[in-house]
């Protein structure tokens, strides 16, 4: 440049280091030189581009391709949630009750009827499921693709018995979806486990990108991001298929 200086690193570089750490779970420091650039770049970068929102608009972007391709189903919405352990704890975490009380996160994941993830949250290991219930709702983003508004309420939520909740299901009918959330202490019957296993899917497909089955960040926003990055992979990889 005209003041001298080393030149920024190609954005390119930087986000296909990004997706490698995303991928196998390394640390940051022990990305290899091969991406040309150094994984403090990489990190200040997907912090830099986390804030200004790029993450969740490439999100949006990739849902409202599928909704223009008729392959959103929006007759219902799945809701679950999965354990992570956490090393060296941080921000959203808290001591896990399936894994001897170890600091883990707890990741709250909302498909649609085919398994397309639309909304994900990360909390502390030990927040109820139900607390994520409305939220993770009213987080999904405003699709569009298609004449008329945008869309962004399924018609139904179906959830197990972690996400019973009177109070949910009320909020739930108040913004025009059907909740069908399993009842605690009822006998199993409910027929749920044959149409939930979408999320359970997609939360594998999570879990195979390295750096969600193993939180290392200690921030909580930059986990959020690897997150965010790993539903626009999985929404895209529904659009190649």
């Amino acid at each position: 440049g005209p003041k001298g200086g080393r030149p920024p690193v190609p954005d390119r570089d930087v986000l296909e280091g990004i997706l490698f750490v995303l991928r196998t779970g390394i640390a940051w420091e022990y990305l290899p030189s091969s991406f040309g650039c150094s994984g403090m770049t990489c990190w200040r970068r997907l912090r830099d581009w986390n804030l200004a929102g790029v993450w969740s608009r490439l999100h949006r972007l990739l849902l409202t391709e599928l909704q223009q391709a008729g392959e959103i189903d929006w007759s219902r919405a799945v809701i679950d949630s999965s354990h992570v352990r956490a090393l060296g704890g941080g921000e959203a975490t808290g001591p896990s009750p399936v894994d001897r009380r170890k600091l883990g996160s707890k990741h709250h994941l909302l498909v649609d009827g085919r398994g397309i993830p639309l909304a994900a949250h990360v909390t502390a290991a030990n927040v109820p499921d139900a607390v994520e219930l409305v939220p993770l709702v009213v987080d999904i983003p405003g699709v569009g693709g298609k004449r008329g508004r945008p869309k962004s309420r399924p018609k139904a939520v179906q959830g197990d018995r972690g996400y019973d909740s009177d109070p949910g299901r009320w909020i739930l009918r108040w913004l025009g979806i059907r909740p069908t959330l399993a009842r605690r202490r009822t006998e199993h019957g409910s027929g749920l486990g044959k149409t939930r296993w979408v999320v359970e899917r997609t939360i594998s497909w999570f879990h195979n990108f390295g750096r969600l089955r193993l939180r290392r960040d200690r921030r909580a926003d930059i986990h959020k991001a690897f997150m965010t990055i790993a539903m626009s992979l999985i929404c895209l990889s529904f659009i190649l298929s």
